[in-house]
């Protein structure tokens, strides 16, 4: 029965394992070997660990860096055009200049020619959006590792 077939197989497989000694070493080293290189690898670039920041009052916001700031925003949806208007009167008593463009080239022709203080922002949905900046791109994302 199935024991008998168990047992022949068993048989089997260690009589090939007494024959092939070569590759049944490199069966149980290789993996061995790259365990050991994970570990060492792991030692040499630690997990750093950061410190509880307690919570402290930060103060009022100096909105004197926000002067003459500009977030451009493109697309003119409904819902663009109500995050926009919280983010720049709910937020600041004078108000950010806020710009809406048509269309995303549009927004990267006005950041040319802008200065150094406009932010632009495509909103691909509701949810999501990415900034753009002069000369870089920051996607947004929920999952941040740190700040």
């Amino acid at each position: 029965g199935v024991w008998r077939q168990t047992r022949a197989l068993l048989f089997k497989n260690c009589l090939i394992k007494r024959r092939t000694k070569k590759s049944s070493v490199q069966e149980v080293l290789f993996p061995l070997f790259f365990l050991f290189w994970l570990i060492l690898m792991s030692m040499m670039h630690p997990h750093r660990k950061y410190g509880e920041v307690a919570n402290a009052n930060l103060g009022t916001l100096d909105t004197s860096m926000l002067v003459n700031f500009v977030i451009g925003y493109t697309p003119p949806t409904r819902m663009a055009r109500e995050i926009m208007k919280k983010v720049a009167f709910d937020n600041f008593e004078d108000g950010i200049i806020t710009e809406e463009y048509l269309s995303e080239e549009e927004l990267q022709e006005a950041s040319a020619f802008k200065p150094s203080n406009f932010v632009g922002v495509v909103f691909n949905d509701a949810m999501s959006y990415q900034l753009r900046f002069p000369d870089s791109v920051a996607m947004s994302s929920i999952y941040m590792e740190s700040r």
